[in-house]
């Protein structure tokens, strides 16, 4: 269920590269972000009375940094490969975990990643692409900054109850307080693209196949098998996700991403029992 998972957020994210030619990336992933708290709040139709509005201005935080990262993440494979752009955004978590850690092996595992991010950095950088792969590996830090704001404040909204709910309603409310910044200029520049309804029935399937369908399942596995295993899974994640661009997008790293892809991997698994948190986003 977790592979399924991860093959439905990044099979997701491969279908939103194909929409770059008629939106932009920041547009396309507020469509995403938008989709999912939409089906959300539809399936779980939140009672008003549930939220204090504490619990609004969190979720509506969470939510905001939610789509600032997959914004972020978007705007990051527009230039570089799937499979780079996740490596480069676990440095997050990763952060996350070994924060104030004294333990040797967590500084190791945050070594490997930092020379993992290197490594696929450098290629990027100092490729074919250059200012392009440099723009790409800057926008996936920010995604990578962002997916640590994600954890702290999703545990946040977890321990005000309702996990789901906190995430659809966190959704829909960074939604709507994006919408200006995230489409104006789109609008304003190209408004027939988003005059077609295919434009917006495509943000509902990005966002059930990147958001929906990802964190359910990764609810049903945290179930069954608890924190400290799930947390294990989140190694596959850059894997899956090159695994996802070679087959969807022709995206095949060489030799030195693939082994700074690996150090990343493996910082995750050593991290692991520190880091809990999921990304229903990237």
């Amino acid at each position: 269920m977790f592979v399924v998972g991860a093959i439905s957020q990044y099979v997701g994210a491969s279908l939103g590269v194909g929409l770059f030619e008629q939106l932009s990336p920041t547009a396309v992933a507020w469509l995403r972000g938008a989709g999912a708290g939409l089906i959300l709040l539809i399936a779980l139709r939140p009672r008003r009375a549930d939220w204090s509005a504490a619990r609004l201005r969190t979720a509506a935080l969470f939510g905001t940094v939610t789509l600032l990262m997959n914004i972020a993440f978007y705007q990051a494979i527009a230039h570089i490969d799937l499979g780079t752009a996740v490596a480069i955004e676990f440095l997050g978590p990763i952060a996350v975990a070994v924060a104030g850690s004294r333990c040797a092996l967590d500084l190791a595992a945050a070594a490997a990643a930092l020379i993992g991010v290197v490594c696929v950095a450098g290629v990027n950088v100092g490729g074919v692409a250059g200012a392009d792969g440099a723009l790409g590996v800057a926008c996936a830090l920010v995604a990578a900054a962002m997916w640590a704001g994600y954890i702290v404040l999703g545990k946040r909204v977890a321990d005000a109850g309702g996990g789901i709910e906190g995430l659809g309603v966190g959704l829909a409310a960074g939604a709507a307080i994006l919408a200006v910044p995230a489409l104006g200029f789109g609008v304003a520049v190209r408004p027939e693209a988003f005059g077609h309804w295919e434009v917006w029935v495509l943000g509902l399937g990005l966002g059930l196949l990147s958001s929906v369908v990802p964190y359910v399942l990764d609810q049903v596995v945290l179930a069954r098998i608890g924190r400290a295993r799930f947390a294990l899974l989140l190694a596959l994640l850059p894997v899956t996700a090159t695994a996802v661009g070679a087959v969807m997008l022709g995206q095949r790293p060489g030799l030195l991403e693939a082994v700074g892809i690996a150090l990343v991997v493996i910082a995750i698994a050593v991290t692991s029992r520190e880091t809990t948190n999921t990304d229903p986003g990237s």
